[in-house]
């Protein structure tokens, strides 16, 4: 059964030539008692309740995977505080490119939904993340989990509505703030790992036009602000380099406008130097995805 879970990880990279493969829940495969009540599960040979089969075969798919596609990326919905999920096997990790923080994400959801006269409060659930972002090379989702049984959209998730008033108790109107989501995207982008995997597909209940067309153009033009600006991706698993400053990395300087929701990038300068691996760093304790490669 582990050879036919293998090959066909490895099949869709070499016949459908796809990116990478997402690993869902996880956690549910690392720990024997995961969703269990005592009695119902069997400890290990060392008497812990850790899974030794499934952390083997996890480990030698992200070998697999890093050996025979260079480049292709494998990433985890890790819901526990399992260490070295995303780093190299060799180094004793799981050898996983990258983590859903799964915290942040919850949060981020916390926040937005409460109304804003309450948020000031709160903001503690936006900065907490920054203690422990780099403990793992995290990618920050917006799960499709949270837009499906009836969670509603994440337009619906916001207190307002479509023009950015106030809904009241005798309302009707769909809880839709298009300059709420724009704030909620750019947070999400300008936080490390900030290359979020935002999932957020309309559910039953949803604003019937769905995204207004003024978000689409805002993360359209956020996106490429993303791309352009070397500093919001290239030092993602450094902790020392969030100044946006890094020495040995090509960063664009940019004059930046936010003008009727949209970004403006003027760049000015770039370094001619070729950026070094993402997430390697000298003299840095945590390897990054660009490590898991190596064997």
């Amino acid at each position: 059964m582990a050879n036919f879970l293998l090959s066909n990880a490895l099949f869709w990279m070499e016949k459908y030539h796809i990116d990478g493969l997402r690993v869902d829940a996880v956690a549910s495969m690392l720990y024997l008692d995961y969703s269990r009540k005592p009695g119902e599960w069997l400890p290990n040979i060392h008497g812990g309740n850790e899974n030794l089969e499934a952390i083997a075969f996890l480990k030698r798919m992200n070998e697999l995977v890093h050996e025979r596609h260079p480049g292709a990326i494998t990433v985890a919905e890790e819901s526990t505080a399992w260490p070295a999920v995303s780093r190299p096997t060799y180094l004793g990790g799981l050898g996983f490119t990258l983590k859903w923080n799964m915290g942040w994400m919850h949060d981020m959801l916390s926040f937005i939904e409460k109304d804003p006269i309450h948020r000031k409060y709160h903001f503690g659930q936006l900065t907490f993340a920054l203690l422990y972002a780099f403990h793992e090379n995290f990618v920050l989702p917006f799960s499709h989990d949270e837009v499906v049984h009836l969670k509603r959209s994440m337009l619906d998730k916001m207190p307002g509505d479509l023009r950015g008033s106030s809904p009241t108790s005798a309302s009707s109107t769909p809880t839709c703030t298009p300059t709420r989501e724009r704030s909620s995207c750019s947070w999400g982008r300008s936080s490390p790992s900030g290359r979020s995997g935002a999932t957020t597909s309309r559910s039953p209940g949803s604003c019937s036009s769905g995204y207004p067309p003024g978000v689409q153009r805002f993360v359209r033009d956020l996106n490429r602000f993303y791309r352009d600006v070397g500093a919001l991706h290239e030092v993602d698993f450094r902790p020392k380099a969030s100044s946006g400053s890094t020495s040995g990395t090509s960063t664009t300087a940019s004059s930046r406008s936010f003008a009727a929701g949209r970004i403006r990038t003027t760049p000015s300068s770039a370094s001619s130097t070729s950026p070094p691996p993402l997430g390697r760093s000298t003299g840095s304790a945590s390897p990054g995805p660009g490590d898991t490669a190596r064997r």
